[in-house]
């Protein structure tokens, strides 16, 4: 089979640039996965995208479809044909469907299993050219990409995420004759908007990059990345400090440049008085500009990145410096003005923020706060008054200047203005460690007044929202209450908050709500966070039976659920966990089937009879006295060790003693000694469930 290397590109309008890898990523996997669907073999696949242009090219792709061999089966041959030997309706029809003659119909042997017996065609399908192929396939492919609105332009009913303008398909030296988007495929495509003009001849798809690149654009996206990056580092180091290349920037400020050139410029240093992360996000988020650090401190420099080669690079810098300075001026303003009123007098504008519909203000969000963290710090020995004061000030920055302009530094504009208030260092932590873990893996607050301020806020959300019947369903999450719980159970857990969930839930219940909360909103919530439990354990690789061993026993104590889980877990691995997991098992069933509930756990020695039972008797005995201690200490994981040494006489009970005697009375003694010996595991976790 012949081979022939594949490039398409399409060439747009500047393309979005926090879309464009996302873009041309589904762009290049629709395309691969067309020609597998039409069983095209075909080498290796590279993607390229720019702002103006998706491409993807493909080494030996194969220019025809294999034939393929093809069997229809039809009716049962004894009705196709009449007595005379003559095709009926049946068969007719058959063959009619199948494009062929009922002389070309068979029927089919024994061998061919269910369809023995029928009519059967064998037939051979001609593989397509795959010029008749490509096209659709790269439609589909743009058809199936991720754009939340496609728009359109002109006349023209075509849509797509931008304009179109030109289409290049070649499979080898030749055209594809093909039409995708209302655009004709050619071979020609489209160098740099500036440094270049005409439209550039490509003749096979091993020479697109270098005419591109003669042309000023570099279209492979990593390529531009990795230049971009040894750029922007470059620079950093002749301004004698550290450029801070975060990704999504990067990636963003790569989808923007088809010719990255870096240039670095300056600002004044009075600006630096403002704190740095709002001057940082003046230069990221509006111009998308890298910072500067030294020794953990902003210099009054940045990179930007040039869409052209400039031939008087100064000017373009002087361009961008005089662009800069009224973005910073304007944070320096909202800094300045923020500072003349206290923190704590922006209380009152919370009164006419809306929270949630039905559920208040942002003013009565927080004051619920501060009497649920109140009431928590009250069990953990937190200090009441630093967080109520916490709670009384933790979401007044959102109506501050500053977080209007730049809505990514709530919380942390918060804590500067605290600061400036002369605020507990604890209560000016706090307003940025309610909003910790923002995501997974996050780090956790530093301060218990910060803790205890973003446990109470989490919980608040959960038990309003889930009260309102808005629980989060499939991928819809509007509220991100996924996140929030498991923020919650990561709070309990890793600042080892020993208080049940179920009672945080009640306290949470009791707040002052403008919505009634529905009757069943503590059991359906505590249900919920049991099930991002099983997500977190899922992603340590904790088999799922595990957990379930544990949540079994109805625990909702998040602390003691994870020390229980993390036993379990180790004991799992113990030679002994499979046997004492099947006797459990074993077990459980006989009492279910003997009354369960009613069976005593008082045992008669004068009625062990066999040596075995009397051995594991003793050996129950025992451990219940040597695992009382370390259950009383939550030390879950030395009980279960303890435990595994039962392993032994368990497995001689069974293989010799027959629970069900004849006599009552040694059966319900022996009954009884497997409920203790239930009792021993149940206290821990349910391991029959492993």
């Amino acid at each position: 089979m012949s081979t022939k290397d594949f490039l398409v590109e399409l060439g747009t309008e500047e393309l979005p640039p926090k879309a464009l890898k996302t873009l041309s990523d589904a762009f290049t996997l629709g395309i691969t996965q067309g020609l597998k669907d039409a069983n095209l073999n075909f080498g290796d696949v590279v993607a390229f995208a720019a702002p103006r242009r998706l491409a993807v090219r493909i080494a030996g792709l194969e220019t025809q479809q294999a034939d393929q061999e093809e069997t229809l089966y039809g009716p049962p041959a004894k009705i196709a044909f009449d007595a005379d030997g003559k095709p009926t309706k049946a068969a007719e029809g058959f063959a009619a469907r199948a494009g062929a003659s009922a002389a070309d119909l068979q029927t089919a042997p024994d061998s061919h299993g269910k369809n023995a017996g029928k009519l059967m065609l064998q037939r051979t399908i001609k593989g397509k050219q795959t010029t008749e192929l490509l096209g659709d396939i790269v439609q589909t492919s743009l058809d199936k990409l991720p754009i939340p609105k496609r728009m359109r332009w002109g006349a023209s009913r075509v849509e797509f995420v931008r304009p179109v303008q030109w289409l290049l398909m070649l499979l080898g030296d030749d055209v594809v004759d093909a039409e995708v988007l209302g655009l004709k495929a050619g071979n020609t495509t489209r160098g740099h908007r500036f440094h270049s003009s005409g439209e550039i001849t490509i003749a096979s798809p091993g020479e697109y990059e270098s005419k591109l690149r003669e042309a000023y654009v570099m279209a492979d996206f990593a390529e531009r990345s990795a230049l971009i990056k040894e750029q922007v580092t470059a620079e950093g180091v002749k301004l004698g400090g550290e450029a801070v290349i975060d990704d999504d920037l990067l990636n963003e400020v790569t989808a923007l440049n088809e010719w990255p050139v870096a240039l670095a410029g300056s600002f004044d240093e009075d600006f630096l008085r403002v704190p740095p992360e709002a001057l940082v996000s003046s230069m990221k988020e509006h111009q998308k500009y890298f910072h500067v650090m030294k020794d953990g401190k902003l210099l009054p420099n940045f990179i930007t990145v040039s869409n052209i080669e400039s031939k008087d690079p100064v000017q373009v810098i002087s361009g961008n410096e005089k662009v800069i300075r009224p973005r910073l001026a304007d944070a320096a303003f909202f800094w300045d003005t923020d500072r003349k009123q206290k923190l704590e007098s922006r209380f009152e504008k919370l009164e006419n923020v809306v929270w949630v519909n039905k559920l208040g203000s942002v003013a009565d969000k927080a004051r619920r706060i501060g009497v649920l963290a109140s009431r928590i710090a009250g069990e953990t020995g937190g200090d009441k008054a630093l967080v109520e004061r916490a709670a009384q000030l933790c979401k007044n920055d959102l109506v501050s200047n500053m977080v209007f302009e730049f809505t990514d530094l709530q919380g942390l504009a918060g804590k500067y203005y605290a600061e400036h208030d002369g605020e507990h260092a604890d209560v000016a932590a706090a307003m940025v460690e309610q909003y910790m873990p923002a995501f997974a893996g996050d780090e956790l607050p530093a301060t218990e007044t910060g803790t205890l301020i973003a446990l109470a806020d989490r919980l608040d959300s959960l038990v309003g929202l889930f009260g309102l019947g808005q629980i989060p369903t499939g991928s819809k999450d509007p509220f991100a209450l996924r996140r929030a719980s498991l923020g919650v159970l990561r709070l309990l857990v890793e600042k080892e908050i020993n208080i049940d969930l179920a009672t945080l839930i009640d306290y949470a219940l009791e707040g002052d709500w403008k919505t009634a909360p529905k009757a069943d909103t503590k059991a359906t919530l505590i249900e919920y966070m049991l099930d991002r439990f099983s997500a977190w354990y899922a992603d340590e690789n904790i088999p799922t039976g595990v957990f379930q061993a544990v949540r079994a026993l109805g625990v909702t104590n998040a602390l003691d659920v994870n020390r229980r889980v993390k036993a379990v877990f180790e004991f799992s691995k113990l030679d002994a966990a499979e046997s004492l997991a099947a006797a459990n098992k074993r077990v459980s069933n006989i009492l279910a089937k003997n009354g369960g509930d009613t069976v005593t756990t008082d045992v008669n020695n004068a009625l062990l009879a066999q040596a075995e039972e009397k051995a594991l008797a003793e050996q129950v005995a025992a451990k219940q006295a040597a695992v009382a201690p370390l259950m009383a200490a939550g030390d879950y994981s030395a009980a279960l060790t303890e435990l595994a040494g039962l392993r032994e006489s368990v497995d001689a009970f069974f293989d010799n003693v027959m629970v069900m005697a004849d006599d009552n009375a040694v059966k319900n003694n022996r009954l009884a000694l497997l409920k203790q010996l239930q009792g021993l595991f149940i206290g821990i976790a349910d391991i029959a469930v492993l």
